[in-house]
């Protein structure tokens, strides 16, 4: 897997990757990640990746994070 850039935000860390014929965006909040994998065929380069994490995608996926907290919270405080 080749790291072919990352994305700077202050709320998140955004790595993007070229692997096996697939360009991935990985977006890590803490111990939790996300990621999204798109067909290289499908874009014309990485900078389209650039284009796809907008601002209006980072929130949906800060929103997810959220969720994805309650969640794990929720399941881990019945074993703690």
């Amino acid at each position: 897997m080749r790291v072919v850039g990352e994305i700077p935000h202050k709320d998140c860390k955004i790595t993007l990757f070229h692997w096996n014929g697939k360009y991935i965006i990985k977006i890590e909040q803490g111990s939790m990640e996300q990621s999204f994998k798109i067909n290289e065929l499908d874009i014309t380069g990485e900078n389209d990746l650039k284009e796809i994490v907008s601002e209006e995608f980072i929130q949906e996926v800060l929103k997810n994070f959220r969720s994805m907290f309650q969640v794990f919270s929720k399941a881990i405080s019945k074993v703690l």
